[in-house]
């Protein structure tokens, strides 16, 4: 038996590998993805299929819970795994749900001590281009999995040491960026070989079972730790709600609902309430489990309870979650899933407006809500590469603001510098920087969103997936208001602009331009309560305008000085405060469809079969807004009109219920 001293430090040195791990394939990769804005991840499980070691602050954050088991195992009984293999696969479905869309590709090496497996080195990548219906293999308005690429059932990609021929041509043949995306497996190769080393070295360092020792101490010391933080959490329910902006088939928006139960330091997730799975690209897969995606807030909460909690499969132990089977976030085949990460990124902000009714001291308002990979592809092919993954701000919380421009709700995604986009990408940035007047007001007021503005300098094509927040903006808490809108336009100002809630594959010209301007976060507290001194410092530095300033904190802004009388005059005018500041579009929407009706409805709707759900749930609300003039609750929607519309969907749903 391995002494503390010894489990400690062996689990330490797992870590380090796993940053070697990572290290090597960032510095080994093609892509521009991986190499600067770092979308990808290693880690190292024990023979349990769960994650001991996982990077600190290295690639993507997210997937520290992940379970290879499932893919390994398929692999194993069909034709057995040796030394030098890795298994390879980007399918949600047959990996069991270890790959959340296709483009993610996952490597896995079994790691042997002899003829024995002691363990596994992990690590993925999301490649330029996996196939499928749109250069980037991702589009909302792919219905299907079948439309968003090629499929990799868990297949042996490397036998003994040499990639296998026959995998390696299918891949090659599958996809418009074949050289980026070899490298890039290549560079993942080369990081399981470091890691194989690594794990070699300690094995022999701790013989018979001491790595397995080391990984079940790392993760029971998680475990315990995170358990610890969790329980400074007031025990309770707490439920709370949030909406997509629409289901990429209608303009009718997504709803994602929560339960919370908070006992003892342990947090159970429970999604009853959220919508059917869609005929669009915003499913996620869970198959009816915890996935590691889906707690990532819950994760990031314990580590801001608890910064020297170790990152690995331990934190599993104390969330769990419940996703009825067929709904947004427990799809099943053959939904489409490659615009997932825009489901996960509410669910982050719903997980957060529930816990901040158990710890108000410590969760923040709502995030801007969004991760928007803008991808520009080459009309001559063979160049698909991401300008930039936009984000927005992070939320005002008790105490401080909110970060402007750098929400890292689902990953550790880095900006790429825009000498290397102007380098690589057939466009030229004519501006990045944070969005003016974007922040939802509030003593601590949210994170700015950002804005970019690019020029087309070839023929090509727009994707932005993932864009959201267009219609329901990022809510504030305890007074605090809600951040501004998403805007997303193609030559503004010109005679053909347009303006894009949905976004597909827009063609451009060289010449044309778009403009992505991405909401700013929610606000905490009472914006009249904001000091002066911020308020100032805010308007000097350009982000808040002087009429913002007046309007949102009730302070007067004159010559670059702050009028003292005018602001005591403004900030003693009564005013409403409520707990929520979602914005007046979604206290209309809530107006018409109040939570308990919907919750009815999500329930009538889990008694049909799947392929039914999403289009009688279409044909229902909208025979509910056809009674009202705009056909969409407007902010200043009569209430009788309401009150019409919302005794019609009263009956309809009473009539589904049956």
């Amino acid at each position: 038996m391995l002494t503390v001293l010894e489990r400690e430090l062996g689990q330490t040195r797992l870590v380090a590998a796993t940053e070697e791990m990572s290290l090597t394939l960032q510095r080994a990769s093609r892509s521009l993805y991986v190499r600067e804005t770092a979308d990808f991840a290693c880690a190292i499980a024990d023979t349990s299929g769960r994650f001991v070691a996982y990077p600190q602050g290295i690639g993507v954050s997210g997937f520290l819970g992940l379970d290879v088991s499932h893919a390994v195992r398929t692999v194993a009984e069909r034709e057995g795994l040796a030394p030098g293999d890795v298994v390879l696969t980007n399918d949600p479905y047959t990996s069991g749900a270890l790959s959340t869309h296709l483009p993610d590709v996952h490597a896995i090496a079994p790691y042997f001590d002899g003829d024995e497996v002691v363990g596994y080195g992990w690590t993925f990548i999301h490649v330029s281009d996996i196939g499928g219906r749109v250069p980037s293999s991702v589009s909302v308005r792919n219905d299907t999995v079948h439309a968003e690429g090629l499929r990799i059932p868990p297949v042996k990609y490397v036998a003994g040491g040499r990639v296998v021929p026959a995998v390696d041509a299918f891949l090659r043949a599958n996809s418009r960026t074949p050289e980026q995306n070899d490298g890039d497996l290549h560079a993942m190769l080369a990081a399981l070989d470091r890691g194989r080393t690594r794990v070699a070295d300690l094995v022999a360092a701790h013989p018979g079972d001491g790595l397995a020792q080391i990984g079940a101490h790392a993760r029971e010391q998680t475990a315990a730790r995170a358990r610890r933080a969790l329980s400074r959490l007031a025990d309770g329910e707490y439920v709370f709600d949030d909406y997509l902006d629409n289901d990429a088939v209608s303009d009718l928006p997504l709803r994602v609902a929560l339960r919370a139960t908070v006992r003892g330091g342990h947090v159970h997730l429970d999604f009853t309430g959220t919508d059917p799975q869609v005929e669009a690209a915003l499913n996620m897969v869970t198959q009816g489990r915890a996935h590691s995606w889906v707690l990532t807030r819950v994760f990031a909460l314990v580590g801001t309870l608890a910064p020297d909690v170790p990152l690995n499969g331990g934190l599993m132990d104390v969330v769990d979650l419940h996703a009825p089977d067929g709904t947004l976030l427990n799809a099943r085949e053959p939904a489409a899933v490659g615009v997932r990460h825009a489901t996960v990124s509410r669910v982050n902000d719903v997980v957060s407006g529930a816990l901040v009714q158990a710890a108000p001291d410590v969760l923040p308002a709502a995030s801007s809500g969004l991760v928007v990979p803008v991808v520009f592809a080459s009309a001559a092919g063979g160049t698909v590469q991401v300008v930039e993954p936009m984000v927005g701000g992070t939320g005002g919380r008790a105490g401080a603001d909110g970060v402007d421009g750098r929400d890292s709700g689902i990953s550790n995604l880095a900006n790429n510098p825009v000498e290397v986009v102007e380098a690589t990408v057939g466009v030229r940035v004519l501006r990045y920087h944070v969005r003016p007047d974007s922040a939802g007001p509030g003593r601590w007021r949210g994170g700015c969103g950002l804005e970019l503005e690019i020029e087309a300098l070839e023929h090509g094509s727009l994707l932005a997936r993932g864009l959201e927040r267009t219609r329901f903006r990022p809510w504030g808490y305890a007074g605090g208001g809600a951040g501004a809108a998403t805007e997303l336009l193609v030559n503004p100002g010109r005679p053909d602009e347009r303006r894009l809630v949905v976004v597909d594959t827009v063609p451009l010209a060289p010449g044309d331009r778009v403009v992505l301007r991405t909401a700013g976060a929610g606000g905490y507290g009472d914006p009249f309560e904001r000091d002066v001194a911020a308020v100032l410092a805010d308007v000097v530095s350009g982000l808040v305008s002087v009429e913002a300033a007046r309007r949102d904190y009730g302070v007067a802004v004159v010559d670059g000085q702050v009028d003292a009388a005018a602001t005591a005059a403004l900030r003693h005018v009564p005013r409403a405060v409520t707990t929520w500041g979602r914005g007046a579009e979604r206290d209309r929407w809530d107006a018409l469809l109040p939570a308990a009706l919907l919750d009815r409805l999500a329930a009538a709707l889990q008694t049909l079969p799947v392929p039914q759900r999403a289009p009688r749930r279409r044909a229902l609300l909208h025979e509910v807004l056809a009674g009202l003039p705009q056909g969409f609750p407007a902010v200043d929607a009569d209430e009788s009109a309401l009150a019409a519309a919302r005794a019609v969907a009263e009956r309809l749903v009473a009539g589904l219920a049956g």
